[in-house]
């Protein structure tokens, strides 16, 4: 059998520990040759990119960041392609089924070439943490351990000057990264898109923490977190985005929040207040252990789909068990953090 992988949208560590396991367990167990498609769904495209995968290739990948195999946020089915095309160009390659890694938009594209009769199976893998169909993706706990390294490193110099810190964090629109890695991190306010606030609402967090006789605050804020500068409005907050541009999938670019937040807080408290950006920072670099061991269990999973024939499914961690689910129940809708989680978090800011 001839398999191909490709890893689409935002790079992620662990992406690499995924092609790993594929490429070693479809050759060492079952005798495939396994088809690197290069930029995503960008390489089913037009002029096809493709390589050959061997085990020397894939040889020293298991702690590198990013993917060997390149990626692109290409939606295939938007940019002049379709369901045929890719089918055509598959058979064209001799691919009998092909392996997909990435998040809501890529997985999305996957289930609706899987209801066209391509057979494939999926991977979840995003920072964000934001895919209903499985209980943790890879790539979460590196970008929340980076998050958390850097909030450490901000409470030295916060307490130092007696400042106000904010920290901004990626996440889209949910907010596993900011509640996980403020909690980890001793954040003293936490913002998250699933719950809107007013900035006198966070203002005064800060007073409070500041008559304890607290000198610095460190406030942790998702770039999906929308809040309200309105007085009055303890709801319905404003989205900050770069620009109006959006992304082949309509996902606009979202960050600056941060830079927005800051002034308001040294306006109304008339606390010396600075923003830090993380941004991309969190995507890069090796994964964690645990990010390492997940990817490596969805890969050599993924295999034993392909080996059963259970397409159009993804891989999944439910509990600390591997299982196979349905690509609809992957992608129909974003998992946000839930209530729990949040009012747990709220015992432990301020």
């Amino acid at each position: 059998m001839r398999v191909g992988i490709l890893t689409g949208g935002g790079d992620c560590p662990g992406l690499n520990a995924v092609i790993r396991a594929v490429v070693r367990k479809g050759i060492n167990k079952h005798h495939w040759e396994i088809i690197g498609i290069r930029e995503g769904w960008k390489g089913l495209l037009g002029e096809t990119k493709i390589q050959l995968l061997g085990i020397n290739d894939v040889s020293g990948i298991l702690h590198r960041g990013g993917t060997i195999l390149k990626t692109s946020r290409t939606n295939p089915l938007r940019d002049g392609g379709t369901a045929e095309q890719l089918a055509k160009n598959m058979k064209k390659l001799n691919i009998e089924c092909l392996v997909a890694v990435g998040g809501e938009d890529t997985l999305g594209v996957a289930q609706k070439l899987s209801e066209q009769g391509i057979k494939l199976v999926g991977v979840p893998k995003t920072i964000d943490n934001d895919l209903s169909g499985t209980d943790q993706t890879f790539g979460f706990d590196t970008a929340v351990n980076i998050a958390m390294e850097a909030i450490d490193r901000l409470h030295t110099t916060a307490e130092s000057h007696n400042r106000v810190l904010v920290c901004e964090v990626m996440g889209r629109h949910t907010g596993w990264i900011a509640l996980y890695a403020g909690l980890a991190g001793g954040g003293d306010v936490i913002l998250i898109p699933e719950r809107p606030v007013n900035i006198e609402k966070i203002c005064d967090l800060i007073r409070r923490r500041h008559g304890r006789g607290k000198d610095f605050s460190i406030v942790v804020v998702s770039e999906g977190a929308q809040i309200s500068f309105d007085e009055g409005i303890s709801s319905n907050g404003t989205l900050i985005v770069q620009d109006t541009n959006v992304d082949q999938f309509g996902h606009m670019h979202l960050g600056g929040i941060a830079t927005l937040l800051a002034p308001e807080i040294e306006r109304r408290t008339e606390f010396e207040t600075r923003a830090v950006i993380l941004g991309h920072i969190q995507r890069g670099g090796a994964p964690t252990a645990f990010d390492r061991v997940l990817a490596t269990r969805y890969g050599s999973a993924a295999v034993d789909l392909i080996a059963e024939g259970k397409f159009g499914q993804m891989v999944a961690l439910r509990g600390n068990e591997i299982v196979g689910v349905e690509l609809t129940s992957a992608v129909y809708c974003l998992k946000k953090v839930d209530d729990r989680m949040i009012e747990m978090a709220e015992e432990y800011i301020g």
